[in-house]
Order: C-alpha cells, then sequence, then structure tokens
C-alpha cells in the first residue's frame, strides 16, 4: 500500500520517509551497439546546464584571467670567497671541485706523536718517486741513493716504543718486506715543500743529472696535492662541537658582499638547508656579481601523476593513489600536499628559469599578462619580516640574529654534487653516556692502523696489551694476607677513552667534557687515543687539553666517522679528500667502571 507524500521537501529535510531517494545521475542508455553518440554526452537544456555550473560551483570562480607570458628579472650573485669558521684567513672557493671538497677536506695524518703511521701514503708517494726516476735513464742508478737517503725503518720487537708497529701481524709483516727495499716518500715529499731541491742529500750528482732531480721533485708534489686535497688554511672541523663551520661570500652589486654561514653542518649531504644569512660576519674580497637575467617566458600549467584531469570522459592515472594517503591529524605537510593536489592544483602555473650551479638567485620582478592583457605585478610570497613565523616560505635561507630585518627570498643553488662514493671507515668513535659512573666514554670503535686500514679498536687494543705483557710480564702475586682485599679501580678495555665533566671557566653551574685517560694495565703509563678524532691536541706543541661541550653527548649518544670520499665534478676532475662526519649514536652504555670493590683473594672449595 503506497501512501501520497503531500510535502515532498519537508518529508526529505526532516527524513520522515528514509524509502525516499533522489536520482540526478545523468546515464546514456544507448539502443545500438554503437557507443559513440552516447560518450559525447549530448545535452540541449541550456538550463540544466547552468544548473550543473551551479552545482559544481563555477559562478563562485574568481574574476580572473589565465596567464599567457611572463617577465622576469633574476640577478645572481656567485660565492667566490671561503673562510672556516674557526677562524684564520679566507681564500678563494676554487670553481674546479664540489663545495663538499673545499667544506669538509682535512689534513691527511702521518704521524701520532713519535709513531709514524699512514705508510700506504708513505709507499705510494715514495713508488711514485722511484718510477719517475725510472723514466729517465741518466738518473736511474741514483734511485738507490733515495731509498737509503729515506729509509723504511724496520722495528724491533724488543722495544716498547716501537708497540704499535711490531703488535699487529700484517702491520708487522708488511714492514718486514718494505724495510730497505722502499722509501719513505712522504719524507721527500715534505723537504720538497719546505724548499729544499730533491737532490739535497745526495752529493755525486752531476750538475745536469741534479737540475732533473729537482724538476721531478716539483712534479712530485704536484702529484700528490692533486691526488688527495687538503686543507691549504684552517680546516672546518670544530672538535669541540663534532661539526664543520664555514661562511662563503657572494658580491653583490655595489661592492657589498653577502655571506652564507653553515654553522651545524654534520658532514654527508650539503645543500641550500645548510646555510644562513650571516650579516654579522664580513669575508672580503668576494668578486662582482654578473650581470642579471631577463627573459619572456610562456606560463605553463603544472601536471603531475595522479592529477584530476579536466575532461568529462577520461580514466585517471591509476599510479598515484591519494586515498592511501594517510595523514594524522599533526601532520601537517601530507594534508597540505593533498589539498594542494586535490583541490589547487590546476591553478597553478610554472615559469621556466635556467640558472648555473653555483649561484645565489633572487628574483628582482615578475611581471604576468594574462588572456585579457591585463599585466600583474607579483611578490614573493615569503616577504616580511624574517622573524615572522606565519610567513610562508619554501628554499628559503633564514638570517642569523634576532634583530628586525627583512626575509631573504633568495634561492641557493649550492655547487654541490648528487652523489658522494664513500670509502671504508678508517676510524669511527662511539661517545655514550654512562649514568653509573657519571662520565662519558669515547669508544673507539675502528681505529687507523700504521698501513692504513681500519681495524677493530678492541682487537687493536687487546694485541697491544698483549705485547706489552711480553716485554713487561707481570710479578706473580704474593700469598694474601686477607681473605678479602679491595681494588681501588677495575680496568676498562684500552679502546675506551675517559671524558670527565668539569665546570667552564668563569662560570660556576656550566659543565663541559674534558678528555682524561685511563692507566694501563701494565704500568701507570697513560692509555692514549689511536684516532684523530679523539687525539685533538695530543700531537700539538705544546699539547692541549681537549673540551667537549656537554651538549654534544645526548641520551642516545653521538657517532663520529672518517673515511675517504670520492666524487667527479662537472669538468670531469675527480675529487678525492678525507672527511668526518658525525652521525647519531646508539644510547647509553656501561663501561663498568667501579671503585673499591672488595674481592675474595682465596678461590672457593
Amino acid at each position: 500500500m503506497t501512501e501520497r507524500i503531500e510535502n515532498l521537501p519537508k518529508a526529505l529535510a526532516e527524513r520522515e520517509y528514509p524509502t525516499v531517494g533522489l536520482w540526478n545521475r545523468l546515464e546514456g542508455r544507448p539502443r545500438t551497439a554503437d557507443f559513440e553518440r552516447a560518450l559525447r554526452v549530448e545535452v540541449r537544456d541550456a538550463l540544466w546546464l547552468l544548473t550543473r555550473q551551479w552545482q559544481l560551483g563555477e559562478f563562485r570562480g574568481s574574476d580572473a584571467g589565465t596567464p599567457v607570458t611572463a617577465m622576469y628579472s633574476v640577478g645572481m650573485a656567485v660565492p667566490s670567497r671561503f673562510q672556516s669558521a674557526l677562524g684564520g684567513s679566507a681564500e678563494n672557493l676554487p670553481a674546479d671541485r664540489p663545495l663538499e671538497d673545499v667544506a669538509e677536506r682535512r689534513a691527511l695524518p702521518f704521524a701520532f706523536g713519535p709513531d709514524r703511521i699512514s705508510y700506504d701514503l708513505r709507499l705510494a708517494i715514495g713508488r711514485r718517486w722511484l718510477k719517475l726516476m725510472g723514466l729517465h735513464p741518466p738518473i736511474h742508478h741514483h734511485r738507490q741513493d733515495f731509498v737509503e737517503l729515506y729509509p723504511i725503518a724496520l722495528p724491533s720487537p724488543a722495544s716498547d716504543a716501537d708497540t704499535p708497529r711490531v703488535a699487529h701481524p700484517e702491520v708487522w709483516s708488511t714492514l718486514q718486506a718494505v724495510a730497505g727495499r722502499r722509501m719513505d716518500g712522504y719524507e721527500l715529499y715534505l723537504r720538497i715543500k719546505a724548499g729544499h731541491d730533491a737532490a739535497d742529500g745526495i752529493d755525486h750528482v752531476a750538475p745536469p743529472h741534479r737540475t732533473l732531480i729537482n724538476e721531478l721533485g716539483t712534479r712530485l708534489v704536484g702529484w700528490f696535492d692533486g691526488l688527495i686535497d687538503q686543507p691549504a688554511g684552517d680546516a672546518t672541523w670544530d672538535p669541540r662541537r663534532l661539526e664543520h663551520r664555514f661562511s662563503v661570500a657572494a658580491g653583490q652589486p655595489g661592492g657589498a658582499e653577502k655571506v652564507l654561514t653553515a654553522q651545524e653542518y654534520p658532514g654527508g649531504e650539503l645543500d641550500w638547508h645548510a646555510f644562513s644569512i650571516d650579516p654579522g660576519t664580513r669575508v672580503g674580497g668576494a668578486a662582482a656579481p654578473p650581470a642579471p637575467i631577463n627573459r619572456t617566458v610562456f606560463p605553463a600549467p603544472v601536471r603531475y601523476s595522479g592529477m584530476p584531469l579536466p575532461r568529462w570522459w577520461a580514466v585517471e592515472d591509476g599510479r598515484t593513489n591519494f586515498a592511501a594517503v594517510r595523514p594524522d591529524r599533526t601532520d601537517m605537510a601530507r594534508l597540505v600536499v593533498l589539498e594542494f593536489a586535490l583541490v589547487y592544483s590546476n591553478d597553478w602555473f610554472y615559469l621556466p628559469c635556467d640558472l648555473p650551479t653555483g649561484t645565489l638567485a633572487s628574483l628582482r620582478g615578475l611581471a604576468v599578462t594574462d588572456v585579457f592583457g591585463q599585466r600583474l605585478w607579483i611578490t614573493p610570497a615569503g616577504a616580511g619580516p624574517d622573524n615572522d613565523w606565519q610567513r610562508w616560505s619554501m628554499f628559503t635561507l633564514d638570517t642569523i640574529g634576532s634583530d628586525a630585518v627583512p626575509a631573504d627570498t633568495g634561492l641557493f643553488l649550492a655547487p654541490t654534487v648528487p652523489k658522494v662514493a664513500d670509502g671504508p671507515v678508517l676510524e669511527e668513535v662511539d661517545l655514550i653516556r654512562d649514568e653509573n659512573a657519571n662520565m662519558v666514554w669515547g669508544i673507539e670503535q675502528t681505529v687507523r692502523l700504521p698501513t692504513g686500514p681500519g681495524r677493530r679498536g678492541s682487537e687493536v687494543a687487546a694485541e697491544i696489551l698483549a705485547q706489552r705483557r711480553r716485554l713487561f710480564p707481570p710479578t706473580p702475586p704474593t700469598a694474601p694476607l686477607a681473605p678479602i682485599a679491595y681494588l681501588a679501580m677495575t680496568s676498562v678495555p684500552g679502546h675506551w677513552i675517559p671524558f670527565i665533566p668539569v665546570h667552564v671557566p668563569g662560570d660556576s653551574r656550566k659543565i663541559q667534557l674534558q678528555r682524561a685517560a685511563m692507566p694501563s694495565e701494565i704500568d701507570t703509563k697513560p692509555v692514549r687515543p689511536r684516532t684523530t678524532i679523539l687525539r685533538e691536541g695530543l700531537d700539538a706543541a705544546p699539547q692541549r687539553s681537549y673540551f667537549l661541550n656537554e651538549e654534544e653527548v645526548p641520551q642516545t649518544g653521538t657517532k663520529v666517522t672518517v673515511a675517504y670520499n670520492r666524487t667527479r665534478w662537472g669538468n670531469g676532475r675527480v675529487a678525492v679528500w678525507l672527511s668526518a662526519r658525525r652521525g647519531t649514536g646508539r644510547g647509553e652504555g656501561s663501561s663498568g667502571l667501579t671503585f673499591d670493590v672488595p674481592a675474595d683473594t682465596k678461590p672457593l672449595t
């Protein structure tokens, strides 16, 4: 039985009859096998079309036209000066290598105090020198003179001073094989770099041959300087903060300069986000900027995979599934991307603008002409005060300091490379907190052997301890006088370097970490670090203490690694450098160090 509905709108609004429905779909009902006419969606009712436009919200559109042409002017500045933030003089920024090379490179270590290391490089330089001399028959017979003048000394297993070279079997066998047969090329390299001639020290060389040897010495220095890049001035690594700090300067119109400073660069990926505008630093000597780029282009609408299509009958791209994106309520980045992709995507246009790498570009002006002939002046969306947290910007640099300054809307295309090949880790140090001992430990997980490659720090420490025990056998313990003895302090593995908390000078509340030393199990001789990361100040004359900021070692810990890096620049030049990188540790740890521990002197029966 059916019932007549007198007031249909009221019944629908109040849902009095749930079975009542409305259908507003337009479906074709073809009576033939040909669907061509049905797919045309032929509609002859103009009022229906106006209704559909009203229903889809097209009457609420803004009175605007589509852009057809655009004119812009882009000012460019090229960073041409480089300076370490740790002090020192500025230098020209080389254009034949990436910025990672200049920013991360560190000096190659060839000695730890009196102990020579890096025998792989010493032998490589010596082999290069003997090969150069072998290419010239008149001086071929002088090669043995250089082997005797710059020898590879054979360490003595009976000397404690040679323990680092004889404790490890592979190092000891290598030095036995090359001693007296190969030369220490690094000593010759240092002598030539100091201003001496390569033939100095060999008296029985004829004058024409001496000139040839000196010319080959200059070639040897140039070869090694180009093989591995080393800092010409001060390095950028800040050992107190465990990060790189440096500045680059670019010339501006009128003789001014703009300085970009990387305050906390841990190493690895270097891009625009590592820099900030530094108005308080003056580098000086920046080159004049090039002429601005003025261009007229045609705007093109933004297109991407999965974009909603403007046609009625079209199959959308199924490679992008926006329904699978499930952002959290606080995940603003995904929400913004979804809103752009699904709502405002057809309102965006892009303009082509090709810029060379290694430039700091700023938009001087942008004028857009639409289909109605109106010309609009477009201003940057990120303009305004730099400290305005509500300012919308992307890929822009912040300004160091708290002064009220206008925001910098420039775009920095850093002269970097997309990929850097990393060599095997030569040094690895884990800095952890030991709350039980109230200390911080620097665990040398990987140390550099004297022959060059890295080795597990625990194995190296154990081999050195075993060699010293062979040299200094422990005295047999005397009979115990009591059933219980007290140990003043327990032992810690030799690759654990302690850091103790001390006050910052002039402040009774702030704490910093100072490197200390544990006594050896053989004697009271302190155990020294075997990595360049923790040997900061030990090889200086005079020796300096090493301090580390307490906040650099959080509860999660800190990991620092040293390895060679290799990449190729745009001109085809291969760049190789040694760098340190900082990463996140694995949490807290315990060394087991305790004091005044009671111990049984008699075995259990």
